[in-house]
């Protein structure tokens, strides 16, 4: 199944895999505890900081 959503919270509790895309760039694929503290996962969801 591919769900698109960015509440991080539902995604985490119902997903066996994950695959993150960045403006159609999969940037990161792995299981949910992998990728929450991934830098490019954390950058890219909405309203983050960005670096400079």
């Amino acid at each position: 199944m591919l769900l698109i959503e960015h509440d991080m919270g539902l995604v985490m509790d119902i997903s066996d895999r994950i695959a993150v895309l960045d403006f159609g760039e999969k940037i990161a694929a792995g299981l949910p505890r992998e990728l929450q503290h991934n830098p490019r996962v954390i950058e890219a969801y909405p309203g983050a900081p960005h670096a400079s």
